[in-house]
């Protein structure tokens, strides 16, 4: 694997060799993949439908299976993932099943891998920016798993006018780590550090953003709408695109925000949790801020995966802001 500095520099906060394949070998080939899918996009002029749907009966497009392709051959090559499940097949596989498996031969460092292959399709056709979110565990398994320890590391893959990488790590023993990359075309030799810390500010911040998800559920609950109006009367500078992983890094990038999604009598939940809540919530966290299930209140890491369909909402964002929304929302 090539000499990267970034990978150095996220060596520098582990403390032993347990997680040298992670670093070394599972990270690197995430990005290189995102590198890949950022590429295969640009040159992808024409979206269209793919002709298939996944199992939660959403019409899948041509770039949807484009990614999820890469994610599954990238990580077939890497000999420390072990299983892996996504959005669009949501049933944990044998990762390795494009290699002559030899019995024993699973390293005692493995890992799973859960992703989205690409979050936010449903905004591609304007060109908007979209992304990949990826969660990696410890282990042969996310079922059942506590995810606040299990969950290692996450990415978030950006594809914009550039594409980037939001990268958090969190292995016992170190200090939880997210840092933002600069992806160029020629897979990782061009990755670049753009940030070597990603931190959302305390309180106060000069200008503050809100990301507020299926706003037309304002209409049917007034604690929704009073936050609304909060936002409005207090001059908070709306920033929502409709794409879950454009929206969160922005908070992440700028240092401030409040990204909502709700659940309400009226608008159920929808984000998936072990692909779409785990990932953002490790990375949310280990940049400082909160991650929360506004149906309750409680973390969004706290609660293990009973099944790998499962849904809910999702608050997050700058610490003081998320205690502001779960109070409007709870009390």
């Amino acid at each position: 694997m090539t000499d990267l500095s970034w990978t150095h520099h996220l060596q520098s906060v582990v403390s032993s060799q347990e997680h040298k394949g992670l670093l070394e070998s599972v990270l690197p080939t995430l990005i290189e993949c995102i590198s890949d899918i950022g590429t295969a996009l640009r040159r992808s002029h024409h979206v269209s439908q793919a002709g298939s749907a996944n199992v939660f009966g959403d019409d899948q497009l041509n770039v949807d299976v484009l990614a999820e392709n890469s994610i599954r051959s990238a990580i077939s090559r890497c000999p420390f993932v072990v299983a892996a499940s996504s959005e669009e097949d949501p049933i944990e596989r044998d990762a390795q099943n494009l290699r002559e498996a030899q019995a024993g031969d699973t390293p005692k460092e493995h890992y799973t891998i859960a992703f989205d292959p690409l979050d936010g399709s449903s905004i591609i056709a304007p060109n908007w920016t979209v992304g990949t979110i990826i969660g990696i565990w410890q282990g042969k398994t996310a079922l059942k798993q506590p995810p606040a320890s299990k969950q290692v590391a996450a990415v978030l893959g950006v594809y914009g006018p550039r594409t980037t990488a939001i990268v958090a790590l969190r292995v016992p023993g170190s200090e939880p780590k997210c840092i933002e990359l600069g992806i160029g075309d020629n897979d990782v030799a061009e990755c670049e550090i753009i940030r070597p810390v990603v931190r959302l500010a305390h309180a106060p911040s000069k200008t503050r953003y809100f990301a507020p998800a299926n706003l037309r559920a304002a209409a049917d609950n007034e604690k929704y709408m009073s936050l609304i109006s909060h936002y409005i009367q207090n001059k908070y500078t709306l920033r929502y695109s409709g794409g879950l992983v454009p929206d969160v890094v922005h908070a992440l990038v700028k240092g401030h925000g409040i990204y909502i999604s709700p659940v309400t009598a009226a608008s159920k939940a929808k984000l998936r949790r072990l692909y779409e809540l785990f990932p953002l919530a490790l990375i949310i966290e280990c940049a400082g801020g909160k991650a929360i299930d506004p149906a309750d209140g409680t973390n969004i890491l706290d609660r293990p995966l009973g099944g790998l369909n499962e849904t809910a909402g999702l608050v997050c964002g700058t610490p003081d802001e998320v205690d502001f929304v779960m109070k409007t929302l709870l009390d």
